[in-house]
């Protein structure tokens, strides 16, 4: 049985999304929702669910910490958000954190999603 291939990277998840064609960013809007970009859906937070995080770390730079979330929509559509994380979070003032912790988490193993 062959073994999976690791992804450590950002770089090499989002591609892998890409491929998967599961590249679908989900972005914080002026009004307090999350908007489906590729996706063209505005959800609140009981319309998603965290399905997978993924933290990155930089070597020697903290602006390189970043986080990745996994989102699946109630229609089974997945999606992502991508933040900063710590004082270099780009979503201050936004409503972002109120709004993830509102978001439910079922951690699932996506190794066969992205493989």
């Amino acid at each position: 049985m062959e073994r999976p291939v690791e992804m450590n990277t950002l770089s090499q998840i989002l591609e892998k999304l890409r491929l998967k064609g599961l590249d679908n960013e989900i972005k914080m809007t002026d009004h307090g929702k999350m908007q489906g970009v590729g996706l063209n859906k505005i959800y609140n937070p009981e319309d998603l669910t965290i399905i997978k995080t993924y933290r990155f770390e930089g070597d020697s730079d903290p602006a390189d910490n970043s986080v990745l979330y996994l989102l699946e929509d109630k229609d089974g559509q997945i999606g992502y958000i991508l933040d900063a994380y710590g004082t270099y979070s780009s979503q201050e003032n936004t409503g972002f954190d109120d709004f993830l912790k509102k978001i439910p988490t079922a951690d699932r193993d996506m190794q066969e999603l992205l493989s």
